[in-house]
């Protein structure tokens, strides 16, 4: 496989959280993600394919993770960012408001 091919990689969107993502390589697509995975993932829904390569600068997480997961487990899943404490509190707040 040229290194090519095996750094080609699609990104798929959670429709249960818009910050979640899973990256898989696009020669394996889903046929490595944990069935329980994609049960709690929601249905994916294609965000884009990009080539990994070195020095890439994706939004929120390094490039080097990413490809140590799919080389390892097949797949990368990116969490939501974690809510700030100040944002966790105010949401607290509004719900008791409801």
């Amino acid at each position: 496989m040229t290194e090519a091919l095996k750094s080609l990689c699609e990104v798929y969107k959670s429709p249960k959280d818009s910050d979640m993502f899973l990256y898989v390589r696009k020669l394996d697509g889903l046929s490595r993600v944990p069935a329980a995975l994609l049960e709690k993932f929601g249905k994916p829904i294609l965000a884009m394919t990009l080539l990994l390569k070195d020095g890439r600068k994706l939004a929120r997480v390094d490039v080097d993770k990413v490809k140590l997961a799919l080389d390892a487990n097949g797949f990368f899943l990116q969490l939501p960012p974690p809510k700030d404490d100040y944002m966790t509190d105010v949401n607290k707040h509004n719900s008791k408001l409801v």
